[in-house]
């Protein structure tokens, strides 16, 4: 039985949202399960997949809070 485990920021990909939407985690669901079937050949229904959103500023990137990271990759690029 797969039991797979994804964190992701807790950040909206549209204007507005701070959070991953029911829709968004459903498509989640299920492209992983349908990978692990495909693969594997893992029936869908034997499959767990948990979703856990964590805080940017929980999630660190190269020494660096998050969004200190993404804000000097930022001027990096403006350089």
């Amino acid at each position: 039985m797969p039991y797979v485990f994804i964190q992701v920021t807790r950040e909206g990909t549209e204007p507005g949202l701070d959070h991953v939407t029911p829709e968004q985690k459903a498509a989640i669901y299920q492209g992983v399960s349908q990978v692990l079937f495909d693969v594997l050949k893992k029936p869908p229904e034997w499959t767990w997949v948990v979703i856990q959103e964590v805080e940017t500023e929980n999630w660190g990137w190269g020494g660096l809070p998050l969004d200190d990271y993404r804000r000097r990759l930022a001027e990096k690029q403006k350089s």
